[in-house]
C-alpha cells in the first residue's frame, strides 16, 4: 500500500480543500469552462459519449468531488446515480447538491460495491492524479464493478508523462488510459474514443 500513501495524503489535506473550492462549478459554469478550454460543452460531450446508454442505467462516478459531473448527468435525464469520494469535505457538499444520488466515502483503490453492480463506471480527471504504479489497482476496481461500460475523460499522451501541478510533483500524469485498460483487460473493446485539443494550450 505504500506507493499510494503520498497522493492520498496530499489530496485529503488543505490542498484538496482548495481544489474543491476552486472547482465548485454549477452545470452552466462547467459547460462554459469546457467550451472555453476544449470547444465543446460538457453537456455535449456527455450526450455524444453516452448515446445509447439507458437513462435508468446504474452509473458510478469514481472520485465525484462535489458532484459536478453527476449534476450534469442528472440534468440530461439520468436517474440512477452513484458516487464515491475520498474527501469528507467534498462529499458533504456533494450530498447537499445531489440528494437523490447514492454517495459514499471511499477510494478508487477499494470500491465498496459488488462485482458488476453498475452498468457504467466512470472517471473524469481522476486517473490523471493516480501514480502510474498504482493505476492497475484502481483500474481493476473500476473494471470489477462494471457490468457493461467503462468511461473516462482524462488527459491524453501517447506515453506516460508527469506534469507539474500547481508547484507540486507526483500529483499529475497524462497517458493513453484507454490503451492501459485494454492491455489489462482482454474483455474490453473500444466503443467510442474522442480527443479534444486545448484551444489555447
Amino acid at each position: 500500500m505504500g506507493s499510494h500513501t503520498h497522493p492520498i495524503r496530499s489530496w485529503t489535506e488543505d490542498f484538496y480543500r482548495e481544489y474543491t473550492d476552486r472547482n465548485a462549478y454549477s452545470p452552466a459554469e462547467l459547460d462554459e469552462f469546457y467550451r472555453r478550454i476544449w470547444g465543446v460543452t460538457r453537456k455535449e460531450l456527455n450526450q455524444q459519449s453516452l448515446e445509447g446508454v439507458p437513462l435508468d442505467a446504474r452509473i458510478l462516478n469514481v472520485g465525484c468531488n462535489i458532484g459536478p459531473q453527476l449534476l450534469m448527468l442528472q440534468e440530461i435525464g439520468f436517474t440512477n446515480l452513484h458516487g464515491i469520494e475520498i474527501q469528507s469535505y467534498a462529499l458533504d457538499r456533494a450530498r447537499q447538491r445531489l440528494p437523490q444520488a447514492v454517495l459514499t466515502q471511499a477510494s478508487a483503490f477499494a470500491i465498496p460495491d459488488e462485482d458488476q453492480f453498475f452498468d457504467l463506471v466512470f472517471t473524469s480527471g481522476v486517473l490523471i492524479h493516480i501514480a502510474p504504479a498504482d493505476l492497475p489497482v484502481a483500474m481493476e476496481q473500476i473494471h470489477r464493478c462494471s457490468k457493461r461500460w467503462v468511461w473516462g475523460f482524462e488527459y491524453y499522451a501517447p506515453e506516460t508523462i508527469e506534469v507539474p501541478y500547481r508547484g507540486h510533483m507526483a500529483l499529475l500524469w497524462k497517458t493513453d488510459y484507454m490503451r492501459l485498460y485494454q492491455q489489462q483487460f482482454a474483455d474490453l473493446e473500444l466503443v467510442r474514443e474522442d480527443r479534444y485539443r486545448y484551444l489555447e494550450n
